[in-house]
């Protein structure tokens, strides 16, 4: 019996270093890569994504191993890493490119992530309604190569000192027994 084919989620939820970072922790998590979905524009670049013209926003692609860990999981990851009642901005990051999104790849997708947020919504888990958007994924787009792994290569920045390391601390405290073995 072969396991199944990695199958990708693209989730917009803030600064793509966030989410990069917080994802990439989790064993099933094969490959996080920071880019742009969303928009209208091209191989946008990143001063053209901030600048608010593209309608991109800051996603991660994740390709995950689905008997590891499901996208339902991973949908419970984003939604504790992120506030989804915010439209267009995460914390003092503000704008479109902000916004919380699930870009689908299939119907299974839009209907476990409408579930999701119908359950969160239903159990009040957040004191304001939930603006994610749920959209079909048209087109990814890379980020330029600095973006990947930033986290990784600059832990001592300011802004991910303040923004990225809690976010990363809080999934190693709330999801512990899904996170990657560390080597010995």
């Amino acid at each position: 019996m072969t396991s199944p084919s990695p199958a990708l989620a693209t989730l917009a939820g803030g600064c793509f270093w966030c989410l990069e970072a917080a994802f990439e922790q989790l064993a099933g998590v094969e490959r996080v890569t920071s880019g742009y979905a969303g928009g209208q524009v091209a191989n946008p670049s990143y001063e053209a994504v901030c600048g608010g013209d593209t309608g991109h926003a800051e996603v991660v692609q994740l390709q995950f191993d689905p008997a590891v860990i499901s996208f339902r999981d991973l949908l419970g990851v984003f939604f504790t890493i992120h506030d989804p009642t915010t439209l267009n901005r995460q914390g003092h990051d503000v704008g479109t490119q902000y916004r919380s999104a699930v870009f689908f790849h299939d119907a299974e997708q839009e209907r476990v992530a409408r579930e999701v947020i119908a359950g969160l919504e239903r159990d009040r888990i957040f004191d304001d309604p939930i603006v994610t958007e749920v959209v079909p994924l048209e087109r990814f787009w890379p980020a330029e190569a600095y973006h990947h792994q930033y986290f990784r290569r600059n832990p001592y920045q300011p802004y991910c000192m303040a923004v990225v390391a809690p976010k990363v601390a809080k999934v190693r405290k709330s999801f512990f027994d899904r996170l990657k073995a560390r080597p010995a």
